[in-house]
């Protein structure tokens, strides 16, 4: 994908896409992805975001709504690596991350608020694919979600930009 994909995308499309409002830091070693969205809502409690890395996912991002809670990471370096093992594009979340120096190494992506270096609790609790809604924008299992170092954006239907000229 193309380093600097989102400006293009709202170009080429700008009435097909919700661009949520800037507040995520992009932490993963692959810095432009996008795919088909599947959707956590947890707290504090990533059992869930496990389950989910743990299986295949190809041409899919985990959209994870941890209710902005600064007090517990969703999402560390084993679970990066088990998803990016699994063809997972991306893992955006609604909340914290650790192991934030290995993850960048990763080819994946990863969007988080912040890092935090406690873990979470597992508790079995959240809920998976139900529409989730932070940063003015509702993420629909099903729809398209993209991300680079200019932020994310949502789209109901898949989006694609001409292969650039080589010059």
């Amino acid at each position: 994908m193309r380093l600097d994909l989102l400006p293009d995308l709202c170009d080429a499309f700008p009435d097909d896409v919700r661009v949520v409002e800037p507040m995520f830091s992009c932490y993963g070693g692959r810095l432009s992805y996008g795919g088909e969205i599947v959707t956590i809502k947890c707290f504090e409690d990533n059992s869930l975001v496990k389950e989910q890395v743990a299986l295949p996912g190809e041409g899919k991002v985990l959209v994870v709504d941890g209710g902005g809670s600064m007090r517990h990471a969703l999402c560390g370096d084993l679970m990066a690596e088990q998803a990016m093992s699994n063809g997972w594009e991306g893992i955006i979340v609604y909340g914290c991350i650790r192991d934030a120096g290995l993850i960048g190494e990763m080819d994946i992506g990863v969007h988080a608020l912040a890092t935090f270096p406690v873990k979470s609790n597992r508790r079995g609790l959240g809920d998976l694919n139900v529409p989730v809604r932070f940063g003015g924008v509702e993420f629909i299992p099903g729809q398209y979600v993209y991300a680079d170092m200019n932020g994310v954006l949502v789209s109901a239907k898949p989006l694609e930009l001409p292969e650039e000229d080589e010059e």
